[in-house]
């Protein structure tokens, strides 16, 4: 039994073939090709239960996942001509990508590793058509979508009109007495 279960090992870690490199190569160029970001996310130890809900819910938001080695990521990288250096990639690594909200991506994997605490790490990504480091993809993280900050300016804008009709009003009910 024992030497049964070293061969399924073997069996399981031997290299792909060069036409299976080429089509992963392929697949990560063509999914980061129109991407408005992508991030680079660590993951280990998470359960085919939690990485299922993950992607579904990913993929809700428009967002795509894809695990590669990370030699063939390079690979594919290395055509697209974005500026800077890329970082470390360290461990099992995934990109996300999202072809319409640059901070969805970081975003969302930010927020999937506050659930799952030292499971799931970004760890660098691409942002405005240059590498960025971990602390750089955890900035835009931590910005709000598109339409919490359109709420957000309408509040500011709207802030001063309020307090000038209430102002007006006082003066009115001033005027009343």
């Amino acid at each position: 039994m024992q030497g049964r279960s070293r061969f399924r090992t073997h069996t399981t870690n031997m290299a792909i073939t060069k036409a299976k490199k080429e089509e992963v190569v392929a697949k990560v160029a063509d999914s980061i090709k129109n991407a408005a970001s992508v991030v680079f996310v660590r993951f280990r130890g998470l359960t085919v239960a939690d990485t299922s809900a993950m992607r579904r819910s990913l993929r809700e938001q428009g967002i795509g996942y894809y695990v590669a080695k990370k030699s063939l990521m390079r690979r594919a990288f290395a055509d697209k001509g974005y500026t800077g250096t890329l970082p470390e990639l360290p461990g099992e690594i995934a990109i996300a990508w999202s072809e319409g909200d640059s901070t969805a991506p970081a975003r969302e994997i930010y927020e999937h590793g506050k659930k799952h605490k030292d499971s799931l790490t970004i760890v660098g990504g691409i942002f405005d058509g240059a590498f960025a480091d971990a602390v750089a993809m955890n900035a835009i993280a931590t910005i709000p979508p598109v339409p919490v900050l359109r709420g957000m300016f309408v509040n500011v804008i709207n802030s001063p009109i309020q307090g000038l009709v209430i102002a007006l009003d006082q003066i009115r009910e001033k005027k009343a007495a």
